[in-house]
């Protein structure tokens, strides 16, 4: 069960209630300490987020039919142990473990709403992995804890997915990185020279041009049409195949799946064609599938095979388990030929040892079974994706987008060339947005805007009236003046 709850939130009793379900262990007269350890359980385990507001001891006695007396015994119990903190006027609110401190300050019409990163929160059921990972920790102890490639049962476990889904992978082909971006980084190093040309579609990430350009290279453009007025959305098939002739790039840099920022996916005919069209120029690929697992209509194995499946060894795939699980782990992995995986490696030891032992048991574990997590990351993505296009067509109907079959965000086509405009007005309404034209490799796109589905729905809401309200704003002649837009992009 997924309540939502953001953070400094409230929850209500009977809400709490459900959540809590059969608390009381059979027969037993510990009816305080079964209450703490239960609410205990579901703060580690992400259901109760930090800074969550508790229901009034009445209340919430009321709603589990027990006393007063036995609720405030509990809370007692759960302050001692750092879970809850409390304040006279102020009510009980979950902490960290031992964290105490202040109660977090209510949130007002006018706190920041983040929409430039497109990333969610961690999912329910981390903290669950990372007990079963501390107690795997004890058998690494013993060794030096560089782990090269990549612990063998995590690498296992990321081969397995992308056999399922439509390619063949054993362990020796992955290696893990310090989430999806540094692979992406390591590949460029490996690859590309200063001068050298790398082929990426436009729009695309934008930390990926500015990866491109920190090594000197230069990013040549290839459109992908999110423009929703002809409905055809879709990559330029016919021009990709004429820059790779024509433009010889020493790399390409192509994200598939639930394209970023557009949400648009590549048909397994398409992923053929391209295919062939790498194969056939002998150019190596940047495959970005940090968004794969992320298929609101379907499960990942009944979608289109990896693009590998298609280019062979021209293709590196990059995953990450930031967009899926949480940002926080800052883990990723490289999918390659063991040729390529081999020469990865060499190049990595210029820039750092391996990735870290215990987030990669943390991974593991959560790759052991992971298709009931991401079955909930899906169904609650979901339904922030339809609570967000909702609130577009009521709050900004002249703004257009295509829903997404997958991915995290919106692509609106705004009305006007307004975008960088509408960026710094928002910030003045207490949204923070990014304007399309850090999507595109030489500027343009002032007619696009990105946004992100990863906040809770009430949250959602709230950013697209401020967004409505920024643009009156610039109708009415309003010059816009606040916080920066070249802010952070994930």
């Amino acid at each position: 069960m997924n309540l939502h709850i953001p953070p400094g939130g409230r929850i209500s009793g009977p809400r709490l209630a459900s959540l809590l379900g059969v608390w009381r262990r059979g027969g037993s007269r510990r009816g305080a300490g079964d209450l703490a350890a239960a609410v205990e359980l579901q703060v580690l385990d992400g259901q109760l987020p930090l800074g969550t507001r508790l229901p009034a001891e009445r209340e919430l006695a009321e709603a589990l039919g027990v006393s007063r007396t036995l609720v405030a015994t509990a809370l007692d119990q759960l302050r001692a142990g750092g879970i809850v903190a409390s304040r006279r006027g102020s009510g009980s609110w979950v902490t960290a473990p031992g964290g105490g401190g202040l109660p977090p300050a209510p949130r007002s019409g006018e706190d920041l709403i983040d929409l430039a990163r497109a990333a969610p929160p961690a999912l329910p059921g981390l903290m669950g992995a990372v007990d079963a990972a501390r107690r795997r920790l004890c058998a690494e102890l013993t060794g030096h804890g560089y782990t090269g490639s990549g612990l063998l049962v995590l690498r296992e476990r990321i081969a397995q997915r992308y056999t399922a889904r439509g390619l063949p992978t054993t362990p020796a082909q992955v290696m893990i990185t310090n989430g999806g971006h540094h692979g992406f980084v390591l590949a460029l190093r490996m690859l590309v020279g200063p001068g050298d040309r790398v082929l990426v579609e436009q729009p695309t990430y934008p930390n990926a041009v500015e990866a491109i350009r920190s090594a000197h290279a230069l990013p040549v453009p290839v459109g992908v049409n999110g423009d929703v007025q002809d409905g055809t959305g879709g990559w330029d098939l016919d021009g990709m195949e004429a820059a790779l002739r024509q433009a010889a790039p020493r790399l390409g840099y192509f994200i598939v799946d639930f394209h970023n920022p557009t949400g648009l996916r590549l048909d397994t005919e398409g992923r053929r064609r391209l295919g062939a069209a790498l194969a056939r120029t002998r150019t190596p690929v940047v495959v970005d599938e940090c968004l794969a697992e992320l298929d609101l209509e379907g499960d990942p194995p009944d979608g289109p095979a990896p693009l590998g499946a298609f280019g062979g060894d021209w293709v590196i795939s990059v995953g990450t388990a930031a967009k899926t699980h949480w940002g926080g782990l800052r883990l990723g992995w490289l999918r390659a030929s063991e040729e390529l995986i081999s020469r990865l490696q060499a190049t990595r030891y210029a820039l750092d040892l391996g990735s870290p032992v215990f987030e990669q048991l943390v991974l593991a574990e959560l790759l052991a079974d992971p298709e009931p997590m991401l079955r909930r990351r899906r169904a609650e993505l979901r339904t922030q994706r339809d609570e967000l296009a909702a609130a577009v067509r009521a709050e900004c109907p002249e703004w257009d987008f295509q829903l997404p079959s997958g991915g995290l965000s919106l692509w609106c086509r705004l009305p006007e060339r307004m975008s960088t405009r509408l960026a710094v007005a928002a910030g003045n309404h207490g949204v923070q947005v990014v304007p399309g034209s850090r999507f595109a490799a030489h500027g343009g796109l002032e007619s696009w805007l990105r946004l992100p589905y990863t906040e809770p729905a009430e949250r959602l809401r709230d950013a697209v009236r401020r967004l409505s309200a920024a643009a009156a704003s610039l109708r009415a002649g309003a010059a816009p003046a606040g916080p920066s837009w070249d802010v952070p992009v994930a």
